[in-house]
C-alpha cells in the first residue's frame, strides 16, 4: 500500500496538537518499511482556489502556513487519485475537515479531502464520491464546501458504544454505490486519546468494511489523515487502518 508523506510534515509549524513534535514521527515510525513511501508534492493554487476564496488563501499565507498547507493538500490529491486505482494513505498535516470555503479553525487551514474530491470531479476521474469521517469531532467544513453537492455523500458516525458506532459505519458503507469512498481518518476517538470509544482493532475493522465495500461496487478507496493525538497509540492506529483497507 502506498503511503503519500513528506519530510516537511515533521515541522512544528504552529502551537496547535495536530503541529506536536513526535507526532509524524509516531506514525512513519509504525509504518516502517512494511509501505511504500511517496514523497508528496503541493496542491496547485487553482487546486486551492477551486474550494476556498482568495481572501482564505491569502489568510493562510498572513499567517505563515501556506506552504506546508498546500503540502497537505496535495498529498491528499495524491492518495486520491491513486485510490482510483489501488489503496493509498496520506500521511499529511495540517489536518483539513475544520477548513470550511472562506473560513478554518481546529488546527484546519485547507480542506484536503475537499480539495481532492474536486480535483478528480474537474479532471472527470469520477463522478460520485461517499466520505466516512470517524475523527472524534464533526467534519463540519467538509460538509460546509460539499455537504450541498449532489455528487457527495457524507457521513459522521454519531455517539453511542463501541458495537453500535461500527454498526452504523458498515449500515452506512453498505448502502454506498459510488465511484470512490474516501477516509477522513481521525484517531482522536481512540480509548486512550480525547474521545476514549474506539479501541485500535476498530480502525482494523474500519478500514476491512470500506476495502469490502469498494470491492462489491467496484469503487477506488483510500484515507487522508486528520486527528489524532496521543502519540503513544496513534502509530499503531493508523496501521491498523491500513492494514484493514489492505485486508490483511
Amino acid at each position: 500500500m502506498k503511503v503519500i508523506f513528506h519530510q516537511d510534515f515533521y515541522q512544528v509549524y504552529s502551537s496547535d496538537p495536530a503541529s506536536a513534535p513526535g507526532r509524524m514521527e509516531a506514525i512513519i515510525r509504525a509504518i516502517g518499511n512494511n509501505h511504500e513511501i511517496i514523497k508528496a508534492c503541493a496542491a496547485d493554487e487553482e487546486d486551492i482556489a477551486a474550494v476556498h476564496t482568495q481572501r482564505h488563501i491569502e489568510r493562510v499565507k498572513q499567517e505563515g502556513v501556506y506552504n506546508i498547507a498546500a503540502l497537505a493538500a496535495g498529498g491528499a490529491i495524491q492518495a486520491a487519485t491513486l485510490g482510483l486505482k489501488e489503496p493509498a494513505f496520506a500521511a499529511i498535516r495540517p489536518p483539513g475537515h475544520h477548513a470550511s470555503e472562506d473560513s478554518a479553525w481546529g488546527f484546519c487551514y485547507f480542506n484536503n479531502m475537499a480539495v481532492a474530491l474536486t480535483h478528480l470531479l474537474r479532471k472527470e476521474l469520477i463522478r460520485t464520491a461517499s466520505v466516512l469521517d470517524f475523527d472524534l469531532h464533526y467534519g463540519d467544513g467538509t460538509v460546509n464546501i460539499l455537504g450541498g453537492l449532489d455528487y457527495v455523500t457524507i457521513y459522521n458516525p454519531g455517539a453511542g458504544d463501541r458495537n453500535h458506532y461500527l454498526r452504523t459505519v458498515e449500515d452506512f458503507l453498505r448502502e454506498q454505490q459510488t465511484d470512490v469512498i474516501c477516509i477522513s481518518a481521525g484517531f482522536d476517538n481512540h480509548a486512550e486519546d480525547w474521545g476514549g470509544l474506539l479501541l485500535t482493532e476498530d480502525y482494523y475493522e474500519m478500514g476491512r468494511m470500506v476495502k469490502d465495500a469498494a470491492a462489491r461496487i467496484g469503487a477506488g478507496y483510500f484515507a487522508v489523515l486528520e486527528g489524532g493525538y496521543n502519540h503513544h497509540v496513534l502509530g499503531k492506529n493508523v496501521v491498523a487502518l491500513l492494514e484493514g483497507m489492505e485486508g490483511k
